[in-house]
């Protein structure tokens, strides 16, 4: 798998806002990476240095639209931590 194939977007949430002070940021993530593949791929597309990676598996909420009704998709998303010495994501840094 390629870098830009197991960081699918950057997932914006309060929660995620807060931790961007502490240099910890979320991203949704192919279902199928580990956290390696994860560290990896965010060291390699944003030139930071990771201290560790947590991830989580979203299952897809109920939706009903009058008497039709679905579920969301699931998805993968990934908790990542920069080490204290790395610089910041640049993307994030207009954000907080």
């Amino acid at each position: 798998m390629k870098e830009f194939d197991i960081i699918i977007k950057p997932l914006l949430s309060e929660k995620s806002y807060k931790d961007i002070e502490n240099k910890k940021y979320t991203f949704v993530v192919d279902k199928k990476a580990n956290k390696i593949e994860i560290k990896q791929a965010v060291e390699k597309i944003f030139g930071v240095k990771v201290e560790k990676v947590n991830t989580a598996n979203v299952d897809g909420k109920l939706k009903r639209q009058g008497k039709t009704q679905g579920y969301t998709s699931d998805y993968k998303k990934a908790f990542v931590q920069l080490k204290s010495d790395s610089k910041p994501i640049e993307f994030f840094e207009s954000l907080s």
